[in-house]
């Protein structure tokens, strides 16, 4: 189900739009019921007015993982005990993840719950606007190797957008922002939310590059061609290769993701 909130004064034209196309998001992972054993996670999708502009907020994870090391992402993780979940899932973990005060944050609506079938996630993406930014900072060093506001002028700059190919074979859209690749299920949600709010500009989907990363056991064959079409919405790379929840930390496993030549 998705919700929204009371629009603060002065919201963006963009956000507007966003929140008033909330419901209607093309999103790549809404499928199936979730399991009875689905873990409750949420994501912070937090929007600001930065030096460089309007921007977003994202986090690039530890190289310490156990896996999905060095992959860029939403602020997020699971549910504890005694959150308002999912918006205080997703302000309790953006506090820890990225140094945001929650008392700073507007929620502006929270996006349909998408189940993760392989990694048994379900995920809500929680909306939210900065009215007073802060400087950001980095929590556990184990969890968190950096962060970035992103300005959506670079996001939506056809130069920057491109698609990636994963070893075992996904091909999907990808970012190349700030010194980060963004790809996988963020990068499929981030592209829907700036579809949403009426920012996409025309790209060229068939430069695809390969992506630097280890391959899932188990998943699917590495394709070889130039034109290799997107996985379905159910592919089990996209879902266990990148999840937008971070991981538990645990010995060094992956490389960081690098964009192609």
């Amino acid at each position: 189900m998705t919700s929204t909130a009371a629009e603060p004064d002065g919201l963006p034209e963009h956000l507007r739009r966003l929140v008033a196309n909330a419901g209607q998001l093309p999103l790549w992972h809404r499928h199936g019921a979730p399991s009875e054993t689905a873990r409750r996670s949420a994501v912070l999708i937090l929007f600001g007015e930065g030096p460089g502009g309007p921007d977003v907020l994202l986090i690039e994870k530890s190289a310490h993982l156990r896996s999905h090391a060095g992959q860029p992402a939403f602020p997020g993780g699971g549910a504890d005990p005694g959150d308002d979940y999912p918006v205080g899932t997703a302000l309790r973990e953006a506090h820890e993840e990225a140094g945001v005060d929650p008392a700073g944050v507007q929620v502006l609506a929270t996006l349909p719950a998408l189940f993760l079938g392989p990694s048994d996630n379900l995920v809500v993406p929680v909306v939210g606007w900065w009215d007073d930014p802060r400087e950001v900072t980095t929590g556990d060093p184990h969890e968190v190797a950096r962060v970035a506001r992103v300005p959506l002028d670079e996001l939506v700059d056809p130069a920057n957008r491109f698609r990636v190919r994963h070893p075992a074979g996904y091909v999907g859209p990808a970012f190349g922002v700030a010194g980060m690749v963004v790809w996988g299920f963020t990068a499929h949600l981030l592209d829907a939310v700036l579809e949403a709010a009426g920012l996409t500009r025309p790209w060229d989907a068939t430069v695809v590059r390969p992506l630097a990363v280890l391959p899932v056991p188990g998943a699917l064959e590495p394709d070889a061609g130039p034109d290799a079409e997107e996985d379905p919405v159910d592919s089990e790379v996209a879902d266990r290769a990148a999840p937008t929840v971070a991981d538990d930390a645990g010995p060094t496993g992956q490389p960081r993701t690098v964009p192609g030549p």
